[in-house]
């Protein structure tokens, strides 16, 4: 049993991000320009970096199999978040956003994201102390997620979702970028341009995805400070990996078969908890084993065979 951690912790740690996130948007990358793909490597490598030295702190004051947990947690989401930037590059082909203003996009995306997953990461973990059969739901729909990808391909229509229904009856919105601002003041009047627009559908979409990630992740661990630093250095990391992976995401083929696994696994994990005890090394070397495997398969059935 892993006990739980002074409200020190959490303070460094989310003082940790909020140094990050402004280092990030107020210094690294203030001016509105198109990122590069050697550029977009390093940030990853970077965040990769930061996100197992948070990792080495965890394993250093919680113990080997808290790592564990860390590390899986973290293997899930990130690989969850990769279907998640297919439909961020759907929506900045659609509404014509350049590749200078993406990232301006992404940050607010990403921030708005951590908010919301840290109120359901929080409410998740305390349905789970307090009834013990959410997590047969939570396995049943991972479960169900799991189908759902190898079963059928999913068209993403951005006009027919409903945070676009809504937005385009409730604010006046201008065919303009805004130059990469989110408003603008056209005839004394202040109009929403197609910049807040992709906003609000990067959060919804990243909503929706969280419904099935944040189960994934408790079915690995349920301590707070396990599942939501591993979740916030995913995240943290999107952006980078967006334009890292853009020129060449229609190579991973099998991305959504992978996925599918490790949703399965997950979630039978969770349905069978009371007859199959899993021990996260286990669990840990299946995610890796999937993935690993999902990109080997994906490169090797490209047309380039690179």
């Amino acid at each position: 049993m892993i006990s739980a951690v002074p409200l020190t912790w959490w303070a460094l740690f989310n003082g940790l991000v909020l140094v990050l996130l402004a280092l990030d948007l107020g210094v690294f990358h203030r001016q509105n320009r198109e990122v590069g793909i050697k550029e977009s490597l390093a940030w990853s490598a970077v965040w990769v970096s930061l996100a197992l030295g948070v990792n080495g702190f965890v394993v250093h004051t919680m113990g080997p199999e808290a790592g564990m947990q860390f590390v899986t947690g973290y293997l899930i989401e990130k690989s969850l978040s990769v279907d998640n930037l297919f439909v961020f590059l759907i929506l900045f082909r659609h509404f014509r956003v350049p590749a200078a203003y993406q990232h301006r996009i992404l940050f607010w995306g990403i921030l708005g994201a951590l908010v919301m997953r840290a109120a359901m990461i929080f409410a998740g973990v305390a349905l789970l102390q307090q009834f013990e059969w959410i997590s047969y739901l939570f396995g049943a729909v991972l479960v169900w997620t799991a189908w759902k990808l190898i079963g059928q391909e999913a068209v993403f229509e951005p006009e027919k979702s409903a945070a676009f229904q809504w937005l385009s009856r409730h604010l006046r919105v201008s065919d303009s970028l805004g130059e990469g601002k989110f408003f603008v003041r056209q005839q004394g009047r202040w109009l929403a341009t197609r910049m807040l627009l992709v906003l609000v559908l990067v959060e919804f979409t990243d909503l929706v995805f969280a419904v099935d990630s944040i189960p994934a992740v408790l079915g690995i661990t349920t301590h707070p400070f396990l599942v939501y630093p591993s979740n916030v250095m995913a995240v943290l990391g999107l952006r980078s990996l967006y334009f890292a992976l853009a020129a060449g995401m229609g190579r991973l083929r099998y991305l959504n078969v992978g996925l599918a696994m490790v949703l399965s696994f997950v979630g039978a994990k969770m349905l069978l908890a009371q007859l199959v005890g899993v021990p996260t090394l286990t669990s840990l070397a299946v995610v890796a084993f999937i993935l690993t495997a999902t990109v080997v398969a994906s490169l090797k059935a490209s047309p380039d065979g690179r």
